[in-house]
């Protein structure tokens, strides 16, 4: 599959694309296109970024909470 480390840590981080697409400034459309061709390393690892930022704004979501 391709770009499949991003697509396996976003659905790991229970995080959909549609928010890093937003995270990223650009529309969910546009993720899905450039997601059909394998990316840079350096790219790669800005959604990954993207994903664990996005994930521990979850987290201190739902400590606030409590």
């Amino acid at each position: 599959m391709v770009n499949e480390k991003i697509r396996l840590h976003a659905k790991k981080m229970d995080i959909p694309l549609w928010k890093v697409a937003d995270k990223m400034g650009f529309s969910e459309a546009t993720l899905s296109r450039r997601l059909r061709h394998e990316l840079p390393d350096s790219e790669v690892t800005a959604y990954i970024i993207a994903i664990d930022e996005l994930f521990q704004e979850k987290l201190d979501e739902t400590l606030d909470r409590v």
